[in-house]
């Protein structure tokens, strides 16, 4: 059992960022992010035993996690916040240049605008997830995520155009 703690945790730190980037995409509010992050570790946890090995540990982690957060929003009749995103809001590393950091911060301003489908395809393409990774993430058909993308990210762009967003 400690082995497979050790794995576990071992994985889960190298691919936190995944987990931190979902949970920025579907709430607004640093302390829902912090809920949802440990949800979705606890799930990812819970669901470990079935991972045999068949995808990719991020693949499968990627579906755990975007469906452990479709169910947080539904869990206790919860609402995405609607209220205007805190362009304040700190959303990327120190590290990175102000440039990057202020259109990282309209990006995720935008995909607050987004249903939680569309924030799952815009999530998963900004990973570099192929047409066929994102339809197995989703459990649609390859055709039917490529057609949801192309309208999801025509959406966001009207999303950034309508809100002044400069890219």
């Amino acid at each position: 059992m400690k082995e497979t703690e050790n794995i576990f945790l071992t994985l889960i730190n190298q691919h936190a960022a995944i987990i931190h980037k979902i949970s920025k995409m579907y709430m607004n509010d640093a302390e829902e992010q912090r809920d949802l992050f440990q949800d979705m570790v606890l799930q990812l946890w819970k669901a470990y035993p079935s991972f045999k090995g068949n995808s990719k540990f991020t693949t499968w982690m990627y579906r755990v996690c975007v469906n452990t957060a479709l169910i947080y929003l539904k869990k206790d009749r919860r609402k995405v916040d609607k209220t205007p995103f805190d362009i304040h809001t700190d959303v990327i590393d120190v590290n990175e240049n102000e440039g990057k950091e202020e259109k990282l911060t309209y990006l995720y301003a935008a995909v607050q605008e987004l249903n939680e489908i569309e924030k799952a395809l815009i999530f998963l393409f900004l990973e570099n997830q192929s047409h066929r990774e994102i339809a197995e993430n989703l459990g649609i058909s390859e055709g039917n995520a490529r057609v949801k993308l192309n309208r999801t990210k025509e959406k966001l762009q009207f999303i950034i155009k309508k809100n002044g967003y400069e890219f």
